[in-house]
């Protein structure tokens, strides 16, 4: 684990230690058990691919650590409605939205309001380190949670993987390299994201996701992450039997985000 998830990490123990003390663990659980109107987050995936179309998550986040604030006039509901919208034929498929407050300047309050104002399914994009979060997943609202393999040891993602199953919510792992890939392979979830930023020297290149697409069974689908920002970027990875994927950058600078990524998938 590279020093920024070292503090990052460092910082959700802290937060879930001072949430568990307004809201215990048994009570997190009885709200997120009565949560039963999920939203199908692997089937509105899978419907994209069967029409052949690219299954993009798209994501609602406000800033990121290395890059600052990416939008200022940010309404996670407007967000929401432009991407369920795109250009009235190309459209997401599932949302995205940040809820990390210290890092990413996210809210639990972001997540509510961009479910709230479309129909499409909500992945909960934080990190989880502890059960206590992924039944808060479910008692904020999300329809799926992210499992990012270099912050869980392997009964971890497997404990977090049967809770969110038990509340109906769909998950999304994400690997890094080849040996995060072999991990996230023993999980039940078919969604299997790649993450193209290296976590050592952040650099952001295709060629991760283009390595481990050959490794990954036919049966998964696999999620490219970061650096896809051109239309040419898309077409690679489709080429190579890539499509779905979560992008979130390149259309929160965008005036209108919806239709900036219907032009990046058109």
């Amino acid at each position: 684990m590279n020093d920024i998830l070292q503090r990052i990490v460092a910082v959700k123990r802290e937060e879930v230690a001072a949430g568990q003390k307004k809201k215990p663990l048994a009570a997190m659980r009885a709200d997120a058990e009565s949560r039963v109107l999920t939203r199908d987050f692997l089937g509105a995936m899978r419907r994209k691919l069967e029409a052949g179309q690219a299954a993009v998550i798209a994501e609602v986040k406000k800033a990121s650590p290395s890059r600052g604030v990416l939008r200022e006039d940010f309404y996670a509901a407007d967000i929401a409605q432009s991407y369920a919208e795109g250009d009235g034929h190309v459209q997401a498929a599932c949302l995205s939205v940040l809820t990390d407050t210290s890092f990413f300047q996210g809210s639990a309050d972001y997540l509510k309001q961009a479910r709230a104002s479309c129909p499409l399914p909500v992945l909960r994009k934080d990190f989880l380190i502890d059960p206590w979060q992924v039944f808060e997943s479910r008692a904020m609202g999300a329809d799926a949670i992210l499992l990012i393999a270099a912050c869980l040891d392997d009964a971890q993602m497997a404990d977090f993987e049967a809770i969110a199953r038990h509340l109906d919510m769909a998950v999304l792992v994400e690997v890094h390299d080849a040996a995060e890939l072999e991990r996230a392979l023993r999980l039940q979830t078919p969604l299997i994201g790649i993450n193209n930023r290296n976590l050592r020297t952040f650099e952001v290149t295709l060629d991760t996701t283009l390595a481990l697409r050959p490794r990954v069974p036919a049966d998964r689908i696999v999620v490219a992450e970061s650096g896809i920002l051109m239309r040419s970027d898309v077409q690679r990875l489709r080429d190579a039997d890539v499509h779905a994927f979560l992008v979130g950058e390149a259309f929160m600078r965008a005036r209108d985000p919806g239709l900036a990524l219907a032009e990046l998938f058109a």
